[in-house]
């Protein structure tokens, strides 16, 4: 691959739309009364803090959670299915770290070397959500 194919993401090339995208959050699923879990596992865990809901949404349930730039939300659905394959890509600084306190906490973390330019891991939230964690491998 040519340098002008690379991307500042490590693969790929760039694009500017001109319409200025950007991600404000993502949601993902819970099922009815399971904020409590969600909530060791996203503030607990993982070191997020809980947002306030604006009133007319707090009304229903779930929770939304936020550190350094990325904001989760967690959205109640009455027939609730964990997402197994769908899946937020988290960019994380300290890799290893994240794992060693997943595991500390016995969340499994499953390995998986086959992303360009990054290595990552996937992970389950407390209701059987997947997440997956990145970290750019620098380029020498």
């Amino acid at each position: 691959m040519s340098e002008e194919t690379v991307s500042s993401r490590g693969y790929g090339p760039d694009h500017v739309s001109g319409l200025g995208y950007g991600l404000h959050h993502v949601q993902l699923a819970i099922g009815p009364g399971d904020e409590e879990a969600c909530r060791a596992f996203y503030v607990g865990i993982l070191g997020m803090i809980e947002i306030p809901k604006p009133p007319a949404l707090a009304a229903r349930g779930g929770l939304w959670v936020r550190a350094d730039s990325l904001e989760i939300h967690l959205g109640v659905e009455q027939d609730f299915r964990p997402a197994r394959k769908a899946h937020p890509g988290i960019l994380v600084a300290d890799l290893d770290g994240l794992a060693a306190r997943l595991e500390r906490h016995g969340v499994e973390v499953i390995w998986d070397g086959d992303f360009p330019g990054h290595r990552r891991f996937y992970a389950h939230d407390a209701v059987g959500n997947r997440l997956e964690f990145l970290q750019r491998i620098p380029t020498a």
